[in-house]
């Protein structure tokens, strides 16, 4: 993997609407800038992105831990995004993404049952890549149905893809439109 950068960010919502939010609602993105090694070119077999997506589940499912400063086991939410340069395809985020990058991410974490939510794109330096959350074990949490947003002036370049992943310590502030809470969450399945 050829990484010319890595970006953390993180939010912390006390108030939301003049209405406290306690506890504070807190998520972490961390992303890379990578050299797409695809750019200007068909190629069927993208298993160099595989071993990459592998490689970036563990790099940014750490940062992101480290930025959320919390312990692993208090992370409720999760989700992945990747843009790609103008000199690459939709498929080679896909190939970042789906394949590898979920099972190295889970392992930072310390497990996961919910399918981790992610975004595509294809854009030029300053795109706003956006990162889908859900909650980690059970998909049908709504309180935790969010997303981060990242926004750089220099990427993707061309020839480069941005990766993210971003965690979420609860879910939105002040949550209201029901459903399934975190408290009730068996982690079964998946979805509840």
């Amino acid at each position: 993997m050829n990484l010319r950068r890595i970006i953390t960010l993180v939010e912390e919502t006390r108030t939301e609407m003049g209405q406290p939010v306690s506890p504070p609602a807190r998520r972490a993105l961390a992303a890379a800038v990578i050299v797409n090694p695809y750019a200007g070119r068909y190629v069927a077999d993208l298993a160099e992105l595989f071993e990459t997506g592998a490689e970036l589940g563990t790099l940014l499912g750490a940062e992101a831990l480290t930025a959320l400063g919390c312990a692993a086991g208090d992370v409720q939410g999760y989700g992945k995004a990747a843009l790609v340069g103008e000199d690459g395809e939709l498929e080679h985020a896909a190939a970042l993404l789906h394949p590898t990058l979920g099972a190295p991410l889970r392992d930072v974490l310390g497990g996961g049952k919910a399918l981790v939510p992610s975004s595509k794109a294809m854009g030029a330096p300053g795109t706003v890549i956006d990162v889908p959350l859900g909650h980690k074990d059970a998909a049908y949490v709504r309180s935790h149905f969010d997303g981060m947003r990242l926004q750089l002036p220099d990427a993707p370049r061309r020839g480069e893809i941005v990766v993210a992943v971003a965690l979420q310590l609860g879910g939105r502030p002040n949550p209201r439109v029901g459903g399934l809470r975190h408290s009730e969450v068996t982690g079964a399945d998946g979805l509840r």
